[in-house]
């Protein structure tokens, strides 16, 4: 398993799916479309929808809370951003949409990227094939972060 750190999403690449996907299915290039992407792509955070909203909404008053779920949904449709299985009832977010994995720590929350080649080369078992055509496969391993448990060392 490795575990580099993700590789930089070229935000000019992203910008430019973008305007191809937007003309291609019809749909308006707006400035709160821009606004959430341009906030993904810069974050490695994973931010929830209410964090996107907490920080865009700072440079768009005007923004609601509803615009940036529908606007996340539809990203997330076009292949722009992934939704990342995270814990609880909030959504996670992640624009770096190259093959990788995540750690979530069961502590803190935080969501961390790695990479795992030899996974991403293996088939899927016969037994996920009989129950349709897999469009995405990722790994989520749950644990306590080194941030969480250096903490918690330091506290004994």
């Amino acid at each position: 398993m490795s575990s580099q750190s993700t590789p930089a999403t070229s935000s000019d690449a992203v910008f430019s799916k973008l305007k191809d996907v937007s003309r291609e299915k019809g749909l308006r290039l707006t400035h709160q479309r821009l606004e959430i992407l341009r906030y993904l792509v810069k974050t490695n955070d994973h931010p929830s929808a209410e964090t996107v909203f907490e920080h865009v909404s700072k440079k768009l008053p005007m923004l609601s809370l509803d615009t940036v779920y529908r606007t996340l949904a539809t990203l997330d449709e076009l292949g722009l951003i992934r939704c990342v299985p995270a814990t609880g009832n909030q959504a996670r977010f992640d624009a770096h949409t190259h093959p990788h994995h995540h750690f979530i720590c069961s502590a803190c929350k935080s969501i961390h990227d790695f990479f795992w080649d030899e996974f991403d080369h293996l088939d899927l078992p016969q037994e996920s094939q009989i129950q349709g055509q897999a469009q995405d496969c990722q790994v989520v391993v749950r644990g306590i972060c080194q941030a969480c448990q250096a903490k918690k060392f330091n506290k004994q």
